[in-house]
Formats: C-alpha cells, structure tokens, sequence
C-alpha cells in the first residue's frame, strides 16, 4: 500500500486492502503483524483484569488475543475475514485445549451475528477502514454491545514517522467516531510490535464505553 499526500504535508488517500489481501498475506505466510503471542498492551489489559463478560477480538487474525482471553476462563469468539487466519487460531486452540469459538466473519456484518459482547478488543482493525466504512463498523459495534460494555482498540498512531503501513490515526478522528453514544475514556500512547524491522510502531491505545443504546 502507498499513501498520498495534499499539499498541506498531511497524509492523502490510501488505497484500502480487502478480505482478499489479508487472505493472500496469511497464505504467503506470516504477516508483519502477527508476533506469535498477544501485544503487550492487550497483555496489560488482561493482567488488569480488563476484558470481562463475553469477549469479542475483532479482526482477530490467528488468534492471540482471543486465547489469552480464554486463558483466563472468559467466554471468547473471535471474527476475521481471512479462512486461512482463522483456521491457524483454531489449531492453536486445540493445541492449547482452550475453548475459543473462531468465525471466518466479515467485522461490518456483525449485527448478522445476533449477539451481544461486554468486551471488545481490536488490534489494527478500526485503522484499515476509509472514511465510507468507518461509520459502519462503529454502528456493527453498537449493534453488538450492550451499555456499559467497552472497545478497547490499538491502532497506527499519526506520530509514527514515513509513509508506509496502514493509515495512521488522529486522536481526534477517533473522538469523532465514538461521540455518539459512546465515551472515549482514555487515549494512550502505546506500541504496536512487528516481526520486522523496526520492530515496533507508535499506537494508539483507545478505552471507549459504551454510555447509550
């Protein structure tokens, strides 16, 4: 992917991988991403006894979140679009003997799951939507938690420096997003580790709750 960039300096549009990108990742091999274990801002959430209720990792790729959660006895599904990314996670929950229910499942059709989550947690998912599907997905989250219940989200932060990767993220973009119905919480700086070089990038670490139907 290759960003643009206006006149002003600020960055332009970036063209948006698809469910077939992501499944062509999976099947090249392991994407940058996907670190064999849970990023240690999520780790910290759990070790804070966080994630609570039912659990939903949103775009879970093969599993690292959803398994830690289970880990610790919660009731855990995990979605993402990729079969091949699904398939590895439910593999590792055999191996493991956790009882994760993973969906290949597309995260703007959640409402189609007819359930409802008290946590949800998000790596790098809100940051590949454009403008048009933004609203979607919050709207697909309303549609699938109850009040009271909280998304906690990690994605590419603005302040991490060049061009490549996904879209970086505005704290006040993601305000916007949440301002209806929801209370934005905390927005903390965080990391989000890679398997290459430099090894991690700059991140956002965004607490929302839910506060109305």
């Amino acid at each position: 992917m290759s960003d643009g960039e206006d006149s002003s300096g600020s960055a332009g549009p970036r063209e948006v991988p698809t469910a077939h990108d992501f499944e062509a990742m999976y099947v090249a091999g392991r994407p940058p991403w996907d670190i064999g274990r849970p990023q240690p801002a999520f780790r910290e959430l759990a070790d804070r006894g966080l994630l609570v209720g039912r659990v939903l990792d949103v775009g879970c790729g093969t599993g690292e979140h959803a398994l830690m959660a289970a880990a610790l006895g919660l009731d855990v599904t995990g979605v993402d679009a990729s079969g091949t990314a699904i398939a590895i996670a439910r593999r590792k929950a055999t191996e493991r003997a956790l009882g994760v229910r993973f969906l290949v499942w597309d995260a703007l059709k959640l409402p189609s799951l007819d359930e409802s989550f008290d946590t949800v947690v998000d790596c790098g998912l809100f940051h590949v939507f454009d403008d048009h599907d933004r609203p979607k997905f919050v709207e697909a989250l309303r549609a699938s938690t109850p009040v009271g219940a909280t998304y906690y989200m990690l994605c590419f932060s603005d302040l991490e420096p060049g061009d490549w990767g996904p879209r970086r993220v505005r704290q006040d973009e993601i305000r916007v997003s949440f301002s209806e119905g929801w209370r934005v919480e905390e927005i903390a700086p965080a990391w989000i580790e890679t398997t290459i070089e430099p090894g991690s990038v700059r991140a956002w670490l965004a607490s929302i709750l839910r506060i109305r139907p």
